[in-house]
């Protein structure tokens, strides 16, 4: 009888041992594929963010410009004016780019650029700026720097010659971001600012813009923000330098027949501009009440940190998802702190460019 007891105590032991021996080595081998699995979607999320865009070897400066986006059709563009964009691209390109070759500041390469098409009347920024319902050319501008996430940002100004010199004087000279108005003016001459009369942004293509819209406002009896193919407006900078600093800036003349003070993206950091050494920076360009209710600028660079996306990815997702399930046209450049460069856009056309060392690119349509 106690022989019979302890064989079974026996047996039952050897059986509790084979069964925790097979429980180990089940839990063993689901922490392998635990982390066999993890080690997988390491790998894909690093292909995302490394293999497709993220040229970690980096280049040791580079520049990327916009002149806005929007219906820019190859065959709405005669030969003449497509050269003059292209050439005018490369100017701005040009000056920026020289400035970092020798080991220039990125904020005045950012600001050297965006001063070559805010003088030209190709663009809506400066001299080629829209006018508004009252038949004013109201500006604004907004630059910021990514070592200290510090910004400077006008609006609504109509007598400084290059807007982007005072976006920065309000960035380098003031304890505040965003100067609107007679005040962003005043401010502005005191620090000693080109002071042009507000008759010096006029040309003759953006007024006959304006009464186009104010005649097909009396036939709808309604009012009209601007039409279709004058969706075009705005200009961008984003440089990073060989010190490792980003700084991102945007201009623009804002939205032909525009009301009551409006403001679109441009002066609002993190909506139009925005720029974080450790991410990316950021300039904007589209139709601009979208670009602030989805932050776009910042949102770029929230997917980098938070997400670990790629440069190319974020930018991609926030123009080509976000902003077109919400109906939001437009596009944007950006730079991320290896020289990567994106320029994704959702429109026809959007014209732009970027340089790096022994690099140039300068497109205008989608392909």
């Amino acid at each position: 009888m106690v022989s019979t007891i302890q064989n079974n105590v026996f047996i039952f032991k050897s059986m509790e041992s084979r069964t925790m021996t097979i429980t180990k080595v089940r839990q063993l081998t689901l922490l392998c594929l635990c982390l066999l699995l993890y080690a997988c979607q390491s790998d894909v999320k690093s292909s995302k963010g490394s293999t497709i865009e993220k040229d970690t070897q980096g280049s040791d400066y580079a520049i990327v410009i916009h002149g806005g986006a929007g219906t820019i059709l190859k065959e709405n563009m005669t030969e003449e004016r497509e050269q003059d964009y292209i050439a005018k691209l490369n100017e701005a390109l040009d000056a920026g780019e020289a400035i970092l070759k020798e080991g220039g500041d990125a904020a005045d390469a950012v600001v050297a650029a965006i001063h070559l098409m805010e003088d030209s009347p190709l663009f809506n920024a400066g001299k080629g700026a829209v006018f508004s319902n009252e038949g004013k050319n109201e500006l604004d501008a907004s630059i910021m720097r990514g070592y200290d996430q510090n910004a400077g940002a006008v609006g609504g100004i109509t007598n400084v010659k290059h807007p982007i010199s005072a976006a920065r004087a309000v960035l380098e000279h003031s304890d505040h971001v965003l100067l609107t108005g007679e005040g962003a003016e005043l401010f502005a001459k005191d620090v000693g600012l080109d002071i042009v009369d507000p008759s010096y942004f006029y040309t003759e293509g953006r007024w006959n813009s304006l009464q186009r819209i104010l005649e097909e406002e009396k036939v709808k009896k309604k009012e009209i923000a601007e039409l279709s193919e004058n969706k075009h407006g705005t200009v961008g900078c984003v440089a990073l330098d060989k010190a490792g600093n980003i700084v991102a800036g945007t201009s623009t003349g804002g939205m032909t027949n525009k009301r009551y003070g409006r403001f679109g993206d441009v002066p609002i950091i993190g909506a139009g501009t925005y720029a974080d050494n450790a991410t990316c920076g950021v300039s904007c360009t589209g139709h601009g009440e979208y670009f602030i209710r989805y932050a776009v600028a910042y949102d770029v660079s929230a997917r980098m940190k938070y997400l670990g996306e790629g440069l190319q990815e974020a930018a991609d997702h926030v123009v080509n998802t976000t902003l077109v399930e919400k109906k939001g046209s437009g596009g944007l450049i950006a730079i991320d702190e290896y020289g990567n460069v994106a320029m994704p856009f959702n429109s026809a056309g959007m014209y732009r460019g970027y340089a790096k060392s022994g690099e140039r690119v300068v497109k205008i349509y989608e392909n």
